[in-house]
């Protein structure tokens, strides 16, 4: 684009050289017209070495062949050169009216080229001052708005963008990506959050397949407790094709949970890959089933979480016990290994058997929980069950 800009500039400057060379002295003018003829016939390296033997006495002469050497350094692919003649022509202040404004212009681009942002600013600002009516003002800012960029000059950025996107010559380009990817960059770096959301959806619309604008719309809006929104941003993004990352699916499972839809949440969780290897997601899965009241998903689930942690066949016991399942849940209460759940075991137990109708396995567990730990639960399941005996007896 800046090579494009440039090229224009400078077949501007051409037609217009034979023109002004009239107002230099016969000697120069007539080594420039040589020069323009050599240029035409592509012999740009014979051309600058006509106008760099020149030492022109007159300070127009000097600046005229000057800028005449930094549009020919510039073909010739030398910017560092063309940026040196440039200059000299631009500083002089001899030249006038528009081509003195392409001439800036053409500088200005080029030292944004060369990465020399610092001495292009001054440059573009002064061009803003003056415009040509041919010329468009609207992109002078934008340029500043990239020079500014560079510079990390984020609040200068946006100001910059503002007067680009406003300015009465030059109309609002919605569909400029270039523009709110800059935009959005600054309004980042400033962490004006509420504005960046805007801009991501402006650049959702222009690239839909791209993961990076939802990922941050989504990041956003959770950063600014906006939970619904988030959750919509991502289903939306699913369902643009847009693969998930591992953090985002968890995120998403915890936003459909937080929703009150916790067969959504386990259902996303399934998608990770480390769901069948990974404790801690297998866990999280099992959860959002157990409060989908899938039980017998749950239960799954806990079992291959006890797999890695024979703790966790608490809940599996619980929930086989919860299921009329009170052979199994027998066997899963054994494997359990917390001490601190000795008095809830043998409680289980004590329902289990007494389901099964085996009164003395009951009792004996009831005893046994209240020995560990004396509870009215305990007490009561013992005097309860202690007078079924008698009454059977």
């Amino acid at each position: 684009m800046m090579k494009l800009i440039v090229s224009i500039f400078s077949v501007v400057l051409m037609f217009s050289e034979l023109a002004q060379a009239q107002q230099l002295t016969q000697y120069n003018a007539a080594k420039v017209q040589r020069a323009i003829q050599l240029q035409q016939q592509d012999k740009i390296v014979q051309a600058i070495d006509v106008l760099a033997d020149l030492s022109p006495s007159q300070p127009y002469d000097k600046a005229y062949v000057q800028r005449m050497l930094g549009v020919f350094h510039w073909q010739n692919g030398n910017s560092k050169a063309a940026v040196k003649s440039l200059s000299i022509a631009v500083n002089s202040q001899q030249l006038v009216d528009e081509q003195a404004w392409i001439t800036q212009r053409m500088l200005a681009d080029l030292l944004l080229t060369e990465q020399r942002f610092a001495e292009a600013l001054p440059h573009y600002y002064q061009l803003t001052k003056t415009v040509p009516e041919k010329q468009k003002v609207g992109d002078l800012w934008f340029r500043i708005a990239q020079t500014h960029y560079q510079l990390s000059e984020w609040k200068k950025v946006l100001s910059a963008l503002k007067q680009h996107q406003h300015t009465g010559k030059y109309k609002e380009r919605n569909n400029d990506r270039q523009l709110l990817v800059l935009k959005l960059g600054a309004q980042l770096q400033l962490k004006h959050w509420k504005s960046a959301i805007p801009t991501l959806n402006a650049l959702i619309v222009l690239e839909p397949n791209q993961a990076g604008w939802w990922q941050q719309l989504s990041s956003i809006q959770l950063r600014l407790n906006q939970p619904k929104h988030a959750l919509d941003t991502l289903i939306l993004a699913e369902r643009q094709g847009i693969e998930l990352s591992k953090s985002e699916l968890k995120i998403l499972a915890q936003l459909y949970a937080q929703r009150g839809i916790p067969e959504k949440a386990a259902q996303v969780m399934a998608q990770l890959a480390e769901y069948e290897t990974d404790k801690e997601v297998i866990v999280t899965q099992a959860t959002y089933w157990q409060a989908a009241k899938e039980w017998d998903k749950a239960i799954t689930a806990w079992q291959k979480a006890a797999k890695f942690d024979n703790q966790y066949y608490w809940q599996v016991a619980q929930l086989q016990i919860q299921e009329g399942h009170y052979q199994q849940g027998l066997k899963s209460l054994d494997k359990v290994k917390d001490y601190n759940k000795t008095d809830d075991v043998a409680l289980a137990k004590t329902r289990a058997y007494y389901k099964l109708n085996q009164l003395e396995l009951a009792l004996v567990n009831a005893k046994r929980a209240n020995d560990f730990t004396p509870s009215n639960e305990a007490k009561g399941w013992i005097q309860y069950l202690s007078q079924l005996r008698k009454m059977e007896s």
